[in-house]
């Protein structure tokens, strides 16, 4: 029997395990929901562990009504009142009141472009860069066009954007495929396109 050779990162906790193996890396197009929700859990981990927000995830997505940018960018007080109460989230004023913000700034590049699936992955053509990192020390916490990107999202008006949290996003929506050359699921990701 052979044991699969992971990214060093991914450890042995089954849900960051199961993150790895299904989600992380794979290239998310077309599902702006779906985008919308990553923009939201990686301004939510700014300064806290991902496994901590992978916990919480199903929290996010109930108290979030399920990362809807137009439901999410109506939020009045007494939501914000609502969430900061929420224990099964990450109660900070600043990142609750990011991700309604980033909702707003997230339809207008929807207007703007047609969807923001669009708008991001217009950044690789369309496809994405598959590296070929040998080990988890080589992998950068930020790149040219990750700050690129920041750059822009920020002139746009997101917060909690800044180059190491959309790095993270390019890895976890798939425009970059970071898993190292030894784990099974880089030659996987690279298949996809």
């Amino acid at each position: 029997m052979t044991t699969l050779i992971r990214c060093a990162w991914s450890g042995a906790d089954p849900l960051y395990v199961k993150y790895h193996d299904e989600e992380w890396g794979v290239p998310l197009k077309g599902d702006d929901s779906a985008l919308f929700e990553r923009i939201c859990l990686e301004g939510a981990q700014a300064g806290l562990s991902w496994i901590t927000i992978l916990r919480k995830r199903e929290n996010y997505r109930a108290a979030f009504d399920g990362f809807d940018p137009a439901v999410v960018a109506r939020y009045d007080e007494a939501k914000v009142a609502e969430l900061l109460a929420n224990a099964g989230i990450v109660r900070n004023r600043l990142k609750i009141a990011s991700t309604i913000n980033n909702a707003q700034k997230f339809l207008e590049v929807q207007r703007e472009f047609g969807s923001f699936s669009d708008y991001l992955w217009g950044y690789v053509d369309g496809q994405p860069i598959h590296n070929h990192w040998q080990s988890l020390s080589e992998i950068p916490a930020e790149t040219e066009l990750s700050k690129r990107i920041s750059k822009d999202l920020q002139k746009r008006g997101f917060k909690f954007v800044g180059s190491t949290i959309c790095y993270a996003m390019m890895q976890a929506t798939g425009l970059v495929n970071d898993h190292t050359i030894d784990c099974f699921r880089h030659a996987e990701i690279a298949q996809m396109g």
